[in-house]
């Protein structure tokens, strides 16, 4: 039986169990306008505080992905896999950059459809968008162009890929809803049920900086095993990472800033040992997922061949260019990508050794700089963030700065440099352990029956 909105946001507000006919003509509303951002925000907090039922989730899911244009690849001459990665978000996590033109690079052929930054985590649309002339929302067919010819293509959401999705998530970030376990699944296995992967692997953080903060891995299997849920039902083999993030992943956060050091990172300039670390171990399951490697330990060898020869970083312009970004952008990145007018190198107010931070601290840190959203039509500083960032066991003093904040102005900066002292414990240690980059695997059922 249909009720209209109100009525059913009263209804799981209360703690009832929704329909599946209920839930469909809801994310109708969504897109059809007949359902308010004010009654979308009320239908979030009911279901961050009452949750939802795997089956309400997976309908919750179907619904959106259906919403709009779900992709087909028929007639579309690949050669190869198609494989997907998604990643909860977290504190300068620009895996998805990397990893994509590394697999493509290897045989794989990637349509990722990524998102905006939500709350303190970064967004890889968001990062994208400081290239000049990249299309974020090419349309569909140009969509499947860039990655037959490219092998990757990094978008976001059109009007057309699941577009009950995109007004949801905008609400979500900035309603305090962005992590409710339910509302995280359907968002994010909506947009890539509708492209149509051949297998999927997600990257589930877990730490201060991650989209559910948590200093244990309880939520963060939770909200697996969600997403595996739906994924074995649709058929989707999968695999779920979890890894750390008490802590930025990489030397940069900031959107263009992160831009400037995935470069780095494919042109074999200069490489992060966490960074290399997780988006090795995600392109490993792809590749394996794929049938384009045996196992882990081919799965590594090919990738640093990826890395080493040009390869990947090759993938990565050619995808930019064919998605109107400047056709050198991997040879001269700093033609190209907005620079801040200030920076700062924040200096400990103590001489020792890193032993704590706090990363969603260090995210909030970027966003109060400009660089993240605070409300849902908030434009953002893509120029500004922090570059250098030292990790826990890394020394600090007046010559190792903890990071080097980059502003569109003195006082910004001034005021990021207190929260960042703030957010970096130093202690007098001579050595403290981090802890590992790759905290566990789960595999859904799909996979394991493979």
């Amino acid at each position: 039986m249909w009720h209209s909105p109100g009525e059913l946001i009263r209804r799981k507000r209360d703690g009832a169990i929704l329909e599946d006919e209920e839930i469909e003509k809801l994310v109708t509303g969504f897109v059809d306008g007949s359902v308010s951002e004010g009654q979308i925000a009320a239908f979030a907090m009911a279901v961050y505080f009452r949750g939802m039922t795997p089956r309400e989730c997976a309908t919750l899911t179907r619904a959106m992905t259906r919403s709009g244009e779900v992709l087909d690849w028929s007639g579309v001459e690949l050669g190869g896999p198609l494989l997907d990665k998604h990643s909860t978000g977290g504190v300068g996590d620009k895996v998805s950059l990397i990893l994509a033109p590394v697999v493509a690079a290897l045989g794989g052929f990637v349509p990722m459809i990524s998102g905006r930054g939500l709350g303190h985590t970064g967004g890889t649309l968001d990062k994208l968008a400081s290239i000049p002339g990249y299309d974020t929302t090419p349309d569909v067919a140009r969509f499947r162009a860039v990655v037959r010819e490219a092998g990757c293509a990094i978008v976001g959401q059109t009007d057309v890929l699941a577009p009950a999705d995109r007004r949801l998530y905008a609400i979500r970030d900035v309603t305090a809803t962005v992590d409710s376990i339910p509302l995280i699944t359907a968002s994010i296995l909506s947009k890539k049920l509708s492209a149509r992967p051949d297998a999927l692997v997600m990257d589930v953080k877990v730490g201060s900086g991650a989209l559910i903060p948590s200093p244990t891995l309880e939520p963060a299997t939770a909200l697996a095993e969600s997403l595996l849920a739906v994924c074995d039902e649709a058929g989707l083999p999968t695999v779920v990472l979890l890894t750390d993030m008490s802590q930025a992943l990489g030397h940069h956060v900031g959107n263009a800033l992160e831009i400037r050091e995935a470069i780095d990172v494919l042109t074999d300039r200069r490489r992060h040992a966490r960074l290399h670390a997780v988006t090795a171990a995600i392109a490993g399951e792809m590749l394996v997922l794929g049938g384009l490697a045996a196992d882990q330990a081919a799965a590594a060898r090919a990738i640093d061949r990826a890395l080493a020869s040009g390869a990947a970083a090759e993938r990565f312009g050619r995808m930019a260019a064919a998605l109107g970004g400047p056709t050198d952008l991997v040879e001269h990145p700093d033609r190209y990508l907005v620079a801040a007018p200030i920076t700062l190198a924040v200096v400990p107010e103590r001489a020792g050794v890193i032993s704590r931070m706090d990363a969603r601290a260090i995210g909030l840190i970027v966003t109060q700089l400009g660089g993240g959203r605070q409300r849902a039509d908030d434009s953002i500083d893509l120029s500004v963030g922090l570059t250098d960032v030292r990790g826990i066991g890394d020394e600090v003093d007046q010559d190792r700065p903890i990071a080097v904040i980059h502003a569109r102005s003195t006082a910004a900066a001034e005021v990021a440099a207190q929260a960042l002292r703030k957010a970096v414990l130093v202690s007098g240690e001579e050595r403290v352990e981090a802890s590992l980059p790759i905290l566990g695997r789960i595999a859904g059922r799909s996979t394991r029956e493979r």
